[in-house]
């Protein structure tokens, strides 16, 4: 991040006004992608949620060994976890929150690449919810990403090194049979922490969430 800022800014005179300038979008695109976890919306949210999955379902059902595929895999001692999920629909990345902090790994941070109105992406970012900086989420490329793309980088590598969990959903709902952008940016970023050394290993975990009629 410093490297590319520090370039963009030399291009434009480099001087302390410039240096703040740059400062400040540094932190305008990280607070585009995160926000702090509220400890007061995860407990009325894992409080809330079986009572509207109550609502809404019939039952819900756990597959055993899929669970303790999971479990083991989040013993695994000093690698990050990346779940892997296709997205059937708007309730998946609430599901597997709820599953993966009811069974104590902890709070995952889980894409999130669909569009919504500006309240209810503030609301999902408390409760772990990531999202692309602008004008990345509609487009896929590796190249020319510039300041966005770095903050990105970074931000991921961040996560991985504290060994948060990561959801990464490979499609938008409904679901289409090849990766969507969102999916391929979040991806490239596992693969780059790989390759430039920031984290050793990545543990890759498949989840699947299926609905006898999808919500």
């Amino acid at each position: 991040v410093q490297d590319v800022a520090t370039g963009q800014a030399c291009g434009s005179g480099g001087d302390e006004g410039s240096q703040r300038r740059w400062k400040e979008e540094i932190c305008q695109i990280l607070g585009e992608i995160q926000a702090p976890l509220s400890p007061l919306l995860l407990r009325l949210c894992h409080w809330m949620l079986p009572k509207l999955l109550s609502r809404l379902f019939l039952s819900v059902q756990l597959h055993r060994g899929q669970l303790e595929m999971v479990l083991k895999a989040a013993r695994t001692p000093n690698v990050p976890l990346v779940f892997v999920s296709t997205h059937q629909s708007q309730l998946d990345g609430l599901l597997l929150s709820f599953l993966l902090l009811s069974q104590g790994i902890g709070v995952p941070r889980v894409t999130v690449g669909t569009w919504m109105s500006p309240r209810l992406r503030s609301l999902l970012q408390s409760l772990g919810g990531i999202f692309l900086p602008s004008g990345m989420a509609q487009r896929w490329s590796d190249r020319d990403e510039g300041l966005p793309g770095a903050v990105l980088d970074a931000y991921v590598q961040e996560v991985l090194q504290r060994h948060q969990p990561l959801v990464i959903f490979l499609e938008e709902p409904p679901g289409c049979p090849r990766l969507s952008a969102p999916a391929q940016h979040w991806l490239l970023r596992v693969v780059r922490a790989l390759r430039d050394g920031a984290v050793p290993d990545v543990l890759i975990v498949p989840v699947g969430i299926a609905y006898d009629v999808a919500p």
